[in-house]
């Protein structure tokens, strides 16, 4: 096995991302080379459209003092982190992939040795529809999510995959990332 990687996952809110990961697991599970922790989230759970530890705000902090976390941040007035466990399977050699926020990827690339950014795209009008359907939040948080003009990532190994039509083309592109993560 080559050395390891963290694939970041990053993208505006609605782009699939969640979406993305979950049928490139399905279709990598019998390689071993690659692995999707879930990501732990001050949300309740039953979101079908992230699957994911539903933490209180308190357990959050708890767990996070413990060390219990890999990397860390917050959005959209929630916590979010990874599995301290992330760090030992990079140093396998797996590949292990993650929906992020950009703000982390700086902080990434210090404390890994090896991380890819694959950035997740799609028009406005496409995420506007998305939102909407998953019913998350409130019609003017929606309108402020889209308002939002996020900066691409930019440095060292960076794909974009655009999700804005059928859906086999993206999850072939972002399998296709990931593979050449494992190279």
């Amino acid at each position: 096995m080559t050395g390891g990687c963290l694939a970041l996952v990053v993208g505006p809110s609605g782009a699939g991302k969640d979406t993305l990961i979950r049928r490139a697991a399905a279709e990598l599970e019998p390689d071993a080379r690659f692995c999707f922790p879930r990501r732990c989230i001050t949300r309740p759970a039953g979101d079908p459209h992230e699957d994911h530890v539903a933490l209180t705000e308190a357990e959050f902090r708890t767990r996070e003092r413990a060390g219990e976390f890999g990397l860390v941040w917050r959005a959209h007035g929630l916590g979010y982190a990874l599995p301290a466990t992330v760090g030992g399977l990079v140093a396998e050699g797996r590949v292990v992939v993650a929906n992020v926020s950009r703000t982390v990827v700086g902080e990434a690339r210090s404390r890994f040795p090896r991380v890819a950014v694959i950035q997740v795209a799609a028009s406005r009008e496409t995420l506007a529809l998305r939102l909407g359907e998953r019913g998350r939040e409130a019609p003017e948080d929606r309108a402020g999510r889209l308002a939002r003009r996020l900066p691409g990532v930019g440095g060292r190994n960076v794909r974009t995959v655009v999700n804005d039509g059928p859906l086999e083309p993206a999850v072939e592109a972002f399998v296709e990332a990931l593979r050449s993560c494992a190279e």
